[in-house]
């Protein structure tokens, strides 16, 4: 495993993600190894906690309320090149992954990896290099090499762009009112997308949707 020198200064690390208990635990794992200047949990919080404090590496969730991963790259991408980020998601969606790598990041890692195995990842990503969970990596090289493997889903293909970002916040738990605010649209809106949502997946309710979305890794 590949840890910052002693002599050398520290990497420094910002932690986005919208769970406070996992960036704890984030948080309780490298501060040993990184300096830790900064965290958020929306993507409002992250570009101005980023723009604060100029971290070399960005531990970054992809689905979070504001508009996700994503809008944090591209935020802070033209200001703050030197900026590394590093995805960190429970999803290995072939979309999630091509998604935020095109963003600008520089490496997709699942969480269910080993607490070394991240801090490698972080010096790693820092040095510039490009890191993937092994099976990510297929998916990125097909993608930038002009032939995206795709996952065929007709069921998910029957959504617009709305109903699946809906769906995304309703699976996590997010009341109506909290996914209408995050969205910028009306609860009554809220409503006729899940309505329609439902509909089309043949589900009856949000335990099943949840479920539904949770087998696909869509959360």
């Amino acid at each position: 495993m590949t840890t910052p020198s002693s002599t050398e200064d520290p990497i420094t690390v910002f932690l986005v993600d919208d769970h406070r208990l996992f960036r704890s635990g984030v948080r309780s794992e490298l501060d040993e190894r990184f300096e830790i200047v900064g965290e958020a949990g929306d993507v409002a919080g992250a570009v101005a906690g980023i723009r604060a404090t100029v971290p070399d590496v960005v531990l970054l969730d992809v689905h979070m309320p504001g508009g996700g991963g994503r809008e944090v790259i591209r935020a802070i991408g033209a200001s703050h090149p030197d900026v590394r980020f590093l995805a960190l998601s429970v999803s290995d969606a072939v979309e999630d992954v091509i998604a935020v790598i095109r963003a600008g990041a520089r490496g997709y890692v699942t969480k269910s990896i080993a607490p070394a195995d991240m801090a490698d990842a972080i010096v790693r990503v820092r040095d510039g290099d490009a890191v993937f969970s092994p099976r990510l990596a297929g998916f990125v090289l097909d993608a930038f090499a002009g032939h995206a493997t795709e996952i065929a889903d007709p069921e998910l293909d029957q959504l617009t762009a709305r109903e699946r970002e809906v769906l995304r916040y309703i699976a996590r738990g997010y009341a109506y009112k909290q996914v209408a605010r995050q969205l910028g649209i009306s609860v009554k809106t809220v409503e006729t997308h899940v309505s329609a949502v439902l509909r089309k997946l043949q589900l009856s309710s949000r335990h099943e949707l949840t479920r539904w979305a949770t087998d696909r890794r869509l959360i």
